[in-house]
């Protein structure tokens, strides 16, 4: 048994295989992860119900594991912050969320270094996060 937070095996798995540049995208229950994210990236489904597990708790437990170099996020098209905000500044306080409406979301989750989607049951709005993985610092 693993003493770590993170016990995924698949999730494990592609962690351990991607490095510096690498990215995650934990996407929200209304995210269409089959077909806006590079092909070749790794899907974990963790969308057992609605509302289960949520897109926060996904990405506490990879902060537990990885470093992590920058975020983006999906803004809406009124331009009003979505409530998951709030929830992504207080687990990354020392990143800046970086935004992009709908569309080019879409593109960077499209990106050939997007190694790994993570499909939550989240029903939140706009609670989808493109994570960079950063570096292990000696």
């Amino acid at each position: 048994m693993l003493t770590s937070k993170l016990l995924h095996p698949q999730i494990l798995h592609v962690l351990g295989g991607s490095g510096h540049g690498g990215k995650v995208l934990i996407a929200d229950g209304n995210y269409p992860f089959n077909t806006r994210a590079h092909p070749a990236a790794e899907r974990v489904y963790l969308n057992l119900s609605p509302g289960k597990l949520l897109v926060s708790d996904v990405l506490e437990t990879l902060i537990s594991a990885i470093p992590i170099e920058s975020v983006d996020v999906m803004t809406t098209d009124s331009g009003v912050e979505p409530e998951i905000y709030a929830d992504f500044r207080s687990l990354l306080p020392y990143l800046t969320l970086r935004t992009a409406n709908r569309f080019a979301f879409y593109e960077l989750c499209m990106d050939k270094d997007v190694a790994l989607v993570v499909a939550t049951g989240d029903q939140r709005l706009y609670a989808n996060i493109l994570i960079t993985i950063g570096v292990v610092k000696a």
